[in-house]
């Protein structure tokens, strides 16, 4: 190779060239968000193999070590000899004596292999991976896709023998990387940002209240608004309706008897009725939901069935309480007039 030159030029620059690929598919994929790659995907075939890869983020991981050192080993056997070969003779032309030339030319040659390497190898596309995250990844996707068709025998291979050795030191594996903040993390920031003056009081309880929906059920919520359920009997009439909304000042009203309430009947759906009308032709099942339900999937049923009341029931599945949308709205935004 030494006798040309120009075979060493282009083997090196494309060995280098792989490695700062295999470099940017890593880094670009430990940086991606997952829903931005889900909405490209719909509408490019290099997202959905970006969305594969992060998928299977630790074989793609495994694929992309793998590249990064098969380069080095390249550079290590083609490109340092090259120019260790070729700067020898140069240093014996200064008057170096060729043993010294050569462990001078040998260390001048690793200096440039590990600075080529280092910086245009790796450091250089890293940057340009977590600058550009969802770009990089959607970018070498396909190409990338392709290596592991061929590879994937041996990466998982490899993957698994990594694994055993993570589950030996007591910790588990997984194959995708988590995707943004736990409630207690940013809880913590939360609390940090208020003490520090970085937060209005007010905006952090208002956030502070939206990481409690997950932990707060419907019968922490019943307990702490003392809802009382306004209702009148399954056979009432229009005027017997109209009258209770004056009472109470609700204007939706339960429908039944007891603890039995199983629908809701809105005051506006009576107003243009005869008030000796019955009142259950106009009213709609009531949604009812087990006192242990979490707040935040109690909100997204009302939110999908266009609920603004739901009838919290327990064991028994008797009606303990009443939730209404207001009453989130107060555990939000305490200290705000809800109407």
């Amino acid at each position: 190779m030494s006798s040309q030159p120009w075979v060493v030029v282009v083997a090196t620059v494309v060995i280098i060239a792989l490695s700062a690929f295999f470099v940017a598919v890593e880094f670009a994929l430990l940086a991606a968000k997952r829903h931005r790659l889900e909405d490209a995907a719909a509408s490019s075939r290099s997202a959905r193999a970006a969305l594969r890869s992060s998928a299977e983020l630790t074989i793609v991981l495994a694929g992309s070590q793998l590249g990064i050192t098969a380069c080095t080993l390249a550079l290590g056997a083609v490109t340092k000899p090259a120019v260790h070969h070729a700067i020898t003779p140069v240093l014996e032309a200064w008057g170096m004596p060729l043993w010294t030339a050569d462990v001078a030319s040998f260390v001048l040659a690793l200096v440039v292999v590990t600075f080529l390497h280092l910086v245009v190898g790796e450091m250089a596309p890293k940057s340009w991976a977590i600058a550009h995250p969802e770009r990089s990844a959607i970018a070498l996707a396909i190409p990338m896709r392709a290596f592991m068709t061929v590879f994937r025998p041996v990466l998982i291979g490899l993957n698994a023998l990594a694994n055993r050795c993570v589950r030996a030191v007591g910790v588990e594996p997984v194959d995708e990387a988590a995707s943004g903040q736990d409630p207690r993390a940013l809880r913590q920031l939360l609390e940090h940002s208020a003490n520090v003056g970085a937060l209005d009081a007010s905006y952090s309880a208002q956030l502070s209240g939206a990481l409690d929906l997950d932990s707060t059920t419907l019968g922490d919520l019943v307990r702490d608004a003392g809802s009382t359920p306004t209702s009148v009997p399954r056979g009432a009439t229009v005027a017997d309706v109209q009258d209770a909304t004056r009472r109470s000042g609700h204007l939706r009203l339960l429908l039944g008897d007891g603890a039995d309430l199983r629908e809701v009947v809105h005051v506006r759906d009576t107003l243009d009725l005869p008030a000796d009308a019955p009142a259950a032709p106009v009213a709609r099942p009531v949604l009812a939901l087990a006192a242990t339900t979490p707040l935040s999937r109690a909100l997204a049923q009302m939110r999908e069935g266009r609920n603004h009341l739901v009838v919290v029931t327990g064991p028994d599945e008797s009606a303990v309480g009443v939730i209404t949308l207001a009453d989130v709205l107060r555990m939000l935004f305490p200290g705000t007039a809800v109407a």
